[in-house]
């Protein structure tokens, strides 16, 4: 396969969903974006092992549940201008566009993500840079999304060029899927596009330990060889990767690739995700029971956003002192 999936037909036709299962994926394609790439598809043994459930649409994400909210985090509350969010006084997300390599069925912008749409024109971004230009306060500039990595070379470099220029902006972190979920992206030309004079973290976002491919080690290689410091950071997912050895793996794989981990993120509650949803409390009892079997490298901080937008609360697990 050398094109991506984005229609349920094509789903069909590469053996990830049976055709009984047509019409409850059309009104799952309906709502939510789907996407999966060449080398996604190539990871994937069954549509629901812990690679599949993660891309794989399901007929469960037509049920809403009492508790989920098209908008989890309230980021439209903290958004002074569009595609910009300002939770933090001293860092500040950038959305220059909401399109994807993969549509996570767990997204908690999945409401609102899509190949169609979410693209700043250009009177929107440069009034997104005139904000960030306006906000000494500001240190840290986070292009998220969508994924920033989807940006052409000549525009994703001619937008970090404008936000390093800023004196007040110290330095710049993108938050990606791409170098798992779509590592031929990572071309020369994407590297050229990296600003040099200032420091670039890249937030890997991968969730199990065989998302860590030779091509995802190869895109991840030349990341740092471009001089990007490589974060990871994951969600714990029922089916996926809610268990000691699973978390182990996956740990253990950034680690080989040189990427620390960074946050282990509760589920945040989407409409649609409760098939992954794993409880706080097994949440800690996992971190608890990893604890002294990995190095402390590999330790990430296990986080859950605040109700109402008040940010990233760490969710321990807690310890006696004898």
């Amino acid at each position: 396969m050398t094109r991506p999936i984005t229609t349920v037909d094509a789903l069909i036709a590469a053996g990830l969903a049976p055709e009984a299962a047509r019409p409850a994926l059309d009104q799952v394609a309906k709502r939510y974006a789907m996407a999966l790439t060449p080398a996604v598809v190539g990871l994937i043994g069954t549509p629901d092992d812990p690679v599949g459930r993660q891309y794989v649409p399901d007929a469960a994400e037509l049920v809403t549940q009492p508790w989920e909210q098209d908008d989890p985090t309230a980021d439209a509350a903290f958004s002074p201008v569009k595609g910009v969010v300002h939770r933090y006084p001293d860092r500040a997300l950038l959305k220059p566009l909401l399109a994807c390599p993969v549509y996570c069925r767990f997204c908690f912008r999945r409401e609102h993500v899509g190949p169609d749409g979410g693209l700043l024109s250009a009177a929107e971004l440069e009034a997104a840079l005139a904000w960030f230009a306006r906000t000494p306060a500001v240190r840290e500039a986070i292009l998220t999304g969508g994924d920033p990595l989807m940006l052409s070379p000549r525009r994703l470099g001619g937008l970090l060029a404008r936000l390093a220029a800023l004196e007040h902006i110290e330095l710049l972190r993108l938050h990606t899927r791409v170098p798992v979920a779509a590592p031929g992206l990572v071309t020369e030309a994407l590297l050229g596009a990296l600003p040099r004079h200032k420091p670039v973290y890249v937030c890997v976002h991968a969730n199990h330990a065989r998302e860590f491919s030779a091509e995802a080690m190869r895109a991840l290689a030349a990341l740092q060889g471009a001089g990007v410091v490589l974060l990871g950071q994951s969600v714990l997912l029922a089916g996926v990767n809610d268990s000691v050895a699973a978390l182990e793996d996956l740990f253990r794989a950034m680690l080989r690739a040189r990427v620390k981990p960074y946050y282990l993120h509760q589920l945040d509650a989407a409409p649609g995700t409760a098939r992954f949803a794993v409880p706080v409390a097994r949440g800690r009892a996992l971190l608890r029971e990893l604890r002294g079997r990995v190095s402390g490298l590999a330790w990430p901080t296990y986080v859950q956003e605040s109700p109402g937008g008040g940010g990233k609360r760490p969710l321990g697990p807690a310890w006696e002192v004898s």
